[in-house]
């Protein structure tokens, strides 16, 4: 059986099961012992919908839905939105960890430029590698190895 097919049968035991304690609440609300045999058949219909219901969770055991997804239904949302803001939230997220990830790179190549100009056997190499701009470093707006005045505070 397919996954739709199965969300299916499960959303139409749900439905009438639904049903069925709607009517059992409209027999209840007016009893009247002649009514027994009617009230006996609804309580009955509700054991088996039960039973068909759980045939049904047994197919689908290997779902798992986000305790966020009752809290939207709770709160009168559309669940569908929950999908949606999860995305954007990713999204952001992702935003925010790729600049933290740029700023990082950043400082990283600053740092080995800093610490190869200390090392007077790195100097050369430091210099012919380095075509980065940092703003506002040290009062510098660029720096750029193959500029020596740019550069001059690095490589001592």
């Amino acid at each position: 059986m397919a996954m739709a097919e199965k969300f299916d049968s499960l959303e139409e035991h749900l439905e009438k099961f639904v049903e069925n304690i709607r009517q059992l609440g409209i027999i209840v609300s007016d009893f009247q012992p002649s009514s027994q045999a009617g009230l006996n058949q609804k309580l009955n219909f509700m054991v088996t919908g039960l039973q068909d219901i759980d045939k049904c969770r047994q197919q689908l055991h290997d779902i798992s839905v986000p305790l966020e997804v009752f809290e939207y239904i709770d709160q009168g949302r559309n669940p569908q939105l929950y999908t949606k803001e999860c995305l954007e939230r990713a999204l952001a997220k992702n935003e925010q960890v790729k600049g933290k990830i740029d700023t990082m790179k950043g400082t990283i190549s600053v740092l080995q430029l800093w610490t190869c100009g200390w090392r007077r056997n790195c100097r050369p190499c430091a210099r012919s590698h380095v075509s980065l701009q940092v703003p506002g470093l040290l009062g510098h707006t660029k720096f750029m190895g193959h500029s020596e005045s740019n550069a001059s505070y690095l490589f001592p």
